[in-house]
């Protein structure tokens, strides 16, 4: 199979497709981490900003900032934010941050895609403050991001090539004993991991099945690389074997792995 590069560029693909599942873990993700108001906040791969939206509205902060990679999601994140003066395009290797700038930096479903893990992580403790938080969440893509593991364990029957794209399997990241190591690898202390989950309702199979036609992500990459015959064998597997409430809708568990930790005081 033809490599399949991840496509992040289309704010409304990706809204339709996983963002408003994101909206509803940020708040989950916020109330797990239990923050003081009034803290200077920084958003890493903020994508179209459902994280930083929960922060604004829930977190009462001093300052707001937020970085990703995509132009277009930036804009999306701006439109979304009105805290958005300090929101960048710029890569989570090379933050454009004074050193020790905020006191919590947090990364949503973004750490998995970052290409050096370890060098972000050290990058995002560069502007932490002394004693301050650096947390994350990644859905939990091997086991309960349920309309994901729907998907790719058909498409396994149809191409197995389509494992080596599975995120599930090329994440090792997404899985908290091995979140819970990169944390301490960087030196953060009182790090904790966890799980939150979060119910993905589709009203019927159309609602499930057309947002993987946004081309946002490795589902909807692997998914556009297909002929019409395939995708539609695809699309009958998923079918077979997906449950449906007696109204036709469909109730699927989507989980996140949620890991946090301090910076020590001197922060070294």
């Amino acid at each position: 199979m033809t490599q399949i590069k991840d496509e992040w560029n289309d704010g409304d693909s990706y809204e339709y497709f996983m963002g408003r599942w994101s909206s509803l873990m940020a708040i989950k993700f916020l109330r797990w981490l239990d923050i003081p108001s009034h803290k200077n906040w920084l958003d890493i791969g903020c994508g179209t900003g459902a994280l930083s939206q929960a922060i604004e509205n829930y977190e009462s902060p001093s300052s707001l900032s937020g970085i990703d990679t995509s132009i277009g999601y930036i804009e999306k994140a701006k439109q979304r934010v009105s805290m958005n003066r300090d929101f960048k395009v710029g890569n989570v290797d090379d933050l454009p941050f004074d050193d020790q700038r905020f006191d919590v930096v947090v990364s949503g479903l973004a750490l998995n895609f970052f290409p050096d893990i370890e060098n972000a992580l050290l990058e995002m403790k560069r502007v932490t403050r002394p004693g301050g938080v650096i947390a994350a969440y990644v859905w939990d893509y091997a086991e309960k991001m349920e309309f994901l593991r729907y998907f790719w364990d058909a498409s396994c029957q149809i191409d197995s090539s389509s494992k080596n794209l599975d995120e599930g399997k090329r994440f090792p990241i997404c899985n908290s004993e091995n979140l819970s190591k990169e944390l301490r690898k960087v030196g953060l202390v009182e790090v904790e991991a966890s799980f939150l989950e979060i119910e993905t309702v589709f009203k019927d199979f159309d609602d499930y099945w057309n947002p993987f036609f946004g081309g946002q992500g490795p589902a909807p990459g692997f998914l556009q690389s297909l002929n019409k015959n395939s995708q539609d064998k695809l699309k009958d597997k998923i079918r077979e074997r997906i449950n449906f409430e007696p109204d036709g809708s469909i109730r699927l568990i989507g989980r996140a792995i949620v890991g946090k930790g301090k910076t020590t005081q001197n922060n070294v």
